[in-house]
């Protein structure tokens, strides 16, 4: 299984490179001739990293320490301790209980919810709407005239208050047209986020390198895209480059 990831992902990075030193792009990045980077040489210490600093990022500890057993790859210092603390908020603001989320952060540092406030009332909207779904609607209400109004002095906290505080006039708040708000895909974008936080306070990347890397190639293929015209390749699709 690692072989072919770190295949794919070889090939990934050398059509990249390819398609940016090619004079005349072809129709389609999988259209490139293997015999014009059979010669190309990604190291595959380079592709160990790349794998490795998604697992921590995302706090896969099992899973980096087989990795690293497998690869032999040098182990990052004190990558455990920092990764199992990330773990446990992450996983507390994916499950909703972000009142738990925010004292385990506030333990790491105070600074780190006090300089993105945006941030914070993400959370205390996760709250907020955990106790609407239990059906806790005084409780909600308590809370948000308590923890959230005061965001509402701010302009652009007051639409989102709006849709937060409406989920109350709804007997089955999930059939809402703001049920997008109790969603798994809301909280997972909120205990990412906080995940990113914590890691730029520690002066980590906020983003792994795979992901910058993809950032990279699409932009890479805009721009060619662009430039040239009709005639140039489609843009980049990294969900047909896994179906080639």
């Amino acid at each position: 299984m690692l072989s072919r990831f770190s295949s794919t992902l070889e090939g990934f990075f050398v059509s990249l490179r390819v398609r940016v030193s090619s004079p005349e792009p072809p129709p389609s990045i999988m259209d490139v001739d293997p015999r014009q980077y059979e010669n190309l040489t990604i190291k595959d210490n380079d592709i160990h990293n790349i794998v490795l600093s998604y697992l921590i990022h995302n706090c896969y500890k099992e899973s980096v320490e087989s990795f690293i057993a497998c690869t032999g790859t040098k182990q990052p210092t004190d990558y455990l301790e920092d990764m199992e603390k990330r773990k446990r908020i992450f996983h507390f603001a994916l499950e909703g209980n972000a009142l738990k989320a925010i004292e385990l952060t506030e333990q790491l540092s105070q600074d780190i919810l006090e300089k993105n406030k945006d941030l914070r009332f993400d959370l205390l909207s996760l709250h907020f709407v955990e106790l609407v779904c239990s059906r806790k609607c005084t409780e909600a209400l308590e809370f948000a005239q308590t923890e959230l109004s005061p965001f509402g002095k701010e302009q652009k906290y007051m639409e989102k208050l709006e849709d937060f505080m409406a989920l109350l006039a709804y007997k089955e708040p999930e059939k809402s047209p703001m049920f997008h708000l109790l969603s798994l895909e809301y909280r997972q974008q909120v205990a990412d986020s906080l995940n990113r936080a914590i890691l730029a306070h520690s002066n980590l990347p906020s983003y792994t390198a795979m992901e910058r890397l993809i950032q990279q190639a699409t932009v890479v293929r805009q721009c060619l895209s662009q430039e040239a015209g009709k005639d140039g390749p489609p843009p980049f699709s990294l969900k047909d480059f896994l179906k080639s």
